[in-house]
């Protein structure tokens, strides 16, 4: 089975197209074809206007061209295309989503912030660690950051902040906000045993891959503050140059390190797995029960 998923992002926009086969024991295995990702940087102008521009428009339009073409030469059947921060608050979101859908045939919908710490959290990772400790899964993306707490293998809290990298960088998240999220963490996670994070989001990936860190192994806290001070001590330019950066990742690495450091430090997690996952693998693996569902069904 041959399934896509398309990620509309405060920072980016990724297409995933993913093979679904029978693995042992009948259990399905993810295997992923395509990931592309595009930098719309719709952030930027909703964190700063309230609504996404008409240039910003027109890319948006191109770049849901272009993965059409590319779903149709791959033959794609099932398709789950959603939007998430920027989108959820830009004034001119409905227009956008209808000129898609004209254009291209492809219906995008606009998530909650709670439902995206769902669809992370359908990725399952930590089913198949230790059930006897405590994970806390940290989505950080360019508008929100997405919690998901589960202890013992039940699901604890999960929520949503307007804590993201694009609105830091835009001087807008004021200390209340980032009370708010202190104080519901350690709430949250008083009294729950020795807590783990597990990290989603390009950011959190970029750092693990400069780790050179083996698969499966976990981050410390302290090596991503040393991290967070290295790269605040270099400019735009000397992190693009020295780690080989795209533009759009160096100037958001430095607030994603800082959310990752705030949320770890709260929750008093001292290590961050990566599985490389993000919201795009949460969508096709919900699409895969949604379709296999519906073949059951007749």
């Amino acid at each position: 089975m041959r399934l896509a998923a398309i990620d509309i992002g405060s920072n980016a926009a990724r297409l995933l197209i993913t093979d679904v086969i029978s693995g042992p024991q009948g259990i399905p295995e993810f295997i992923k074809v395509v990931l592309i990702r595009v930098p719309l940087r719709l952030g930027f102008d909703v964190f700063d206007k309230g609504e996404i521009s008409a240039a910003k428009v027109e890319k948006i339009i191109k770049t849901i061209k272009a993965y059409k073409l590319l779903l149709d030469v791959y033959e794609v059947k099932h398709l789950k295309a959603c939007a998430t921060s920027a989108m959820r608050g830009a004034a001119n979101a409905d227009e956008i989503i209808k000129k898609v859908k004209s254009e291209t045939g492809i219906q995008i919908h606009i998530i909650s912030g709670v439902e995206e710490a769902s669809f992370i959290y359908e990725n399952h990772i930590a089913e198949n660690m230790n059930t006897a400790e405590s994970y806390l899964y940290i989505d950080v993306g360019g508008g929100s950051t997405e919690l998901t707490f589960f202890s013992d293998n039940k699901l604890i809290f999960k929520e949503s902040f307007n804590i993201g990298t694009i609105r830091l960088l835009k001087n807008q998240v004021n200390e209340a906000a980032w009370d708010e999220m202190k104080e519901l963490i350690l709430k949250k996670t008083k009294g729950y045993h020795h807590v783990t994070a597990i990290g989603s989001g390009g950011n959190i990936n970029k750092i693990f891959s400069i780790s050179r860190r083996k698969d499966g192994k976990a981050l410390n806290l302290d090596l991503l503050r040393d991290y967070y001070k290295e790269f605040s001590n270099l400019s735009l330019t000397q992190r693009i140059s020295f780690y080989k950066l795209k533009e759009d990742r160096a100037d958001v690495i430095v607030p994603a390190l800082l959310i990752y450091i705030n949320v770890m430090r709260w929750a008093d997690a001292q290590e961050i797995f990566v599985p490389k996952i993000g919201l795009a693998d949460g969508l096709i693996h919900t699409l895969y029960e949604e379709v296999r569902l519906q073949e059951a069904a007749g």
